[in-house]
């Protein structure tokens, strides 16, 4: 595609017109006229066809896709908890498996980081470590390529399509086709695109582009093309949405469907959240105390003071806020759940396409989340303008601690920080040829790190977990868990920005950036991190200490080669 032919790809006003008659069946056409033998005759050879693709189908490898949400709370699903409508991602889910105690980094760039290349960000650079260039803006060494590398290799095609946050470029970094969306500042107007490593001209305002929407375009293109020019290869099709990241911007007719929702409040929403999750089998405990004292992980009291005085920075109780700023803040969980079930209707358009393709069986479907939900509330791109319509293209809002904690229902924190509110993360698992498993929730713990072994057992057909490299990746391969359960205990590692965290089995240590002292919480027991049982246990502390310590002079050891 050329780099000007992306500004014509818009949002479809009716985007399914072109799919659900992609496969049918002309019987008016002169040839079924002729005589009812040459109709048989073309029948017989329809049929011939189509068992020859079923057979391909079945025989041929898995396609992949991959989908990631930005800033998605834990309980931001309907098969999570939520209120919000995600009728495909839940279809997805009662065809297939959940896992309840899946991890991210607690941060967009370094997830993906580990998504993409199987390991903890700080080893390859790609977050912070103090005397080595690393963080957002650190380079990934050789010897941690992409996944694409190996999917390549075993003859799959690669497609990227939205977010990036990685040093290089997509097509630069292996894949064959990308649109990436750098511009996370304006969901009507982005300024910053490219399409196959090549910059598009900024989109004007007043166009009924939505990045949203484009996004979900540009993976219908990619799916289209491929089986029209590549039909006997697999594809890998990495979809990164920049939803339901700030700004807060959405199509007016997704906002009006949540638009009185909210209205009872952030805590009455949360409650009934939990009580989904309960009754779901997700997580055991006592749901975590909002904790009023905990704002933003960033102060900016210049942003604060733009957005008005209906904002808050802070989860208040909803009865001590005004009138005035209840309706604000009802609003703004509004869109919140728009953009989200925007997400949902392009995934819906996906599935079709694929079923479409008689591709949906062979297609393994990953969705998760980069981080927690966000409590950030800054301003940025063109600016907030308060007397433009809440959603547009002129607005600038942020979800703000309030609604991000009932977003990261039943945790505590946020985005940035290493508690389960900012590091857990849904992920759902869909092949229906490749997993027997339908609507199972897995218990068992699972990380980013583990998605470049598992991906790679199911193109090779073994674990390849074992690395004997000079560095070995620290995940592990989940087909295990595809068809059965288990009660195999894992480690999990986490830094960033000072926020720290380990997991052995069910003990977890954390702390946060403004202190030294751990806290300590049996998981099995109290996964909402309630109990601090540091005093009690300081012997578990220790040891838990000293394996984070340990993982931290190996991933500094790496990031210096």
């Amino acid at each position: 595609m050329e780099a000007q032919s992306l500004m014509s790809v818009q949002p479809n006003p009716n985007p399914e017109s072109n799919l659900k008659n992609r496969m049918l069946i002309d019987f008016r056409h002169p040839i079924f006229n002729v005589s009812i033998s040459v109709q048989w005759y073309c029948l017989f050879l329809v049929a011939i066809w189509l068992g020859a693709s079923l057979c391909q189908a079945q025989s041929q490898p898995p396609n992949i896709l991959l989908i990631m949400a930005d800033d998605l709370g834990y309980s931001d699903l309907g098969c999570y908890g939520s209120e919000i409508q995600t009728p495909n991602l839940d279809e997805l889910a009662a065809g297939g498996i959940r896992f309840s105690q899946f991890y991210n980094t607690g941060r967009c760039w370094p997830t993906r980081a580990s998504l993409l290349t199987g390991f903890y960000p700080h080893g390859i650079r790609r977050d912070k470590l103090d005397g080595v260039r690393s963080g957002n803006s650190g380079t990934r060494p050789e010897w941690a390529p992409l996944m694409v590398e190996e999917l390549r290799a075993k003859g799959y095609r690669n497609y990227h399509t939205g977010k990036w946050h990685l040093d290089g470029m997509p097509i630069a970094s292996g894949f064959d086709r990308s649109y990436y969306l750098k511009d996370q500042h304006r969901f009507f107007n982005p300024t910053q695109h490219w399409i196959d490593d090549r910059p598009l001209p900024p989109v004007p305002k007043g166009t009924d582009y939505y990045a949203t929407r484009v996004l979900g375009d540009h993976v219908l293109e990619c799916i289209d093309d491929h089986f029209k020019s590549y039909p006997e290869s697999p594809f890998f099709q990495y979809l990164a949405f920049a939803a339901p990241h700030f700004p807060l911007q959405a199509l007016p007719e997704d906002i009006d469907r949540y638009r009185s929702l909210y209205e009872e409040g952030w805590e009455a929403i949360r409650e009934k959240r939990w009580e989904r999750i309960q009754q779901l089998g997700l997580v055991n405990g006592e749901l975590s105390s909002p904790m009023p004292n905990v704002g933003p992980p960033y102060y900016f009291p210049d942003a604060i003071e733009q957005l008005g005085d209906d904002e808050v920075d802070r989860p208040l109780e909803w009865d001590s806020l005004t009138e005035s700023q209840r309706k604000f803040q009802a609003n703004k969980m509004a869109i919140h759940a728009a953009m989200i079930d925007c997400m949902d209707q392009q995934i819906g358009r996906i599935l079709r396409c694929l079923n479409d393709h008689r591709q949906l069986d062979n297609t393994v479907i990953f969705f998760l989340s980069d981080n927690g939900a966000s409590a950030e509330m800054m301003v940025r791109g063109d600016g907030h303008d308060p007397n433009a319509t809440m959603g547009s293209a002129d607005s600038h809002l942020c979800l703000g601690p309030g609604w991000s904690t009932t977003a990261n229902t039943p945790f505590r924190y946020h985005k940035t920080w290493t508690h389960e509110g900012g590091t857990a993360t849904p992920l759902i698992i869909h092949w229906k040829r490749g997993i027997q498993a339908r609507g199972v929730i897995r218990h068992q713990v699972g990380h980013v790190i583990d998605l470049w072994p598992t991906l790679m057992e199911i193109v090779n057909g073994k674990d390849l977990a074992s690395d004997s490299s000079n560095h070995p990746r620290p995940g592990k391969s989940l087909v295990p868990y595809f068809d059965r359960s288990s009660t195999d205990a894992r480690s999990v590692w986490w830094l960033h920005e000072g926020n720290r965290a380990m997991r052995e089995g069910d003990w977890k240590i954390a702390a946060i950036a403004e202190t030294d002292d751990w806290e300590l919480y049996n998981l099995a027991s109290d996964r909402t991190e309630t109990q601090n049982l540091a005093k009690e246990r300081p012997e578990v502390v220790k040891e838990l200490n000293d394996a984070w310590t340990r993982i931290l002079g190996e991933q500094k050891k790496w990031a210096i080669e």
